[in-house]
């Protein structure tokens, strides 16, 4: 069995573009939504309505969790019943003004025209550890959780966005 690295977990999510971010409101009390995000070293992106819950409730508590599901195909996963694999990690958000979209045209793209003034973006940074299911291991080996399971400690590899 190979041992994944944060390199290679960062890899896998800049791959793909849909997440889930879950965060709490003043109140305490739990939300989550998809996203879609792009990459930039260890950093994930992501634009929201700068009126929207998810930028007023990770400006007043930047504390978030974020779960990544990787589709494996092949047609043995439709014929087994196999859940896709996970990337999932806690993480510090910081919530941007659009202004920021002008430094990554990457993201940018992803915002039609007409919402561009009216945004904000979060950047995302994973720490901990990325909690891995089914990354880096054969698709039957992902029907037992224990083998399928990973822990991987977050590196600080990328600065911070400068602005």
């Amino acid at each position: 069995m190979s041992v994944l690295t944060a390199h290679e977990i960062r890899r896998v999510l800049a791959r793909r573009s849909f997440a889930v971010l879950s965060h709490v409101t003043p109140d305490g009390a739990p939300r989550s939504s998809g996203v879609v995000y792009t990459v930039n070293g260890d950093r994930m992106f992501v634009v929201v309505a700068e009126n929207s819950w998810k930028a007023r409730h990770i400006a007043a508590n930047p504390h978030v969790a974020v779960t990544v599901p990787v589709r494996r195909g092949g047609i043995m996963s439709l014929l087994a019943p196999i859940p896709p694999a996970t990337v999932s990690f806690p993480a510090a958000a910081v919530v941007h003004t659009g202004q920021i979209l002008a430094e990554m045209p990457g993201l940018a793209a992803l915002v039609p025209p007409q919402r561009r003034s009216g945004c904000m973006v979060l950047e995302i940074r994973p720490v901990g550890h990325y909690v891995t299911y089914g990354i880096g291991v054969p698709l039957m080996r992902m029907r037992d959780p224990l083998r399928s399971r990973g822990r991987v400690p977050v590196l600080d590899a990328a600065p911070p966005l400068r602005h």
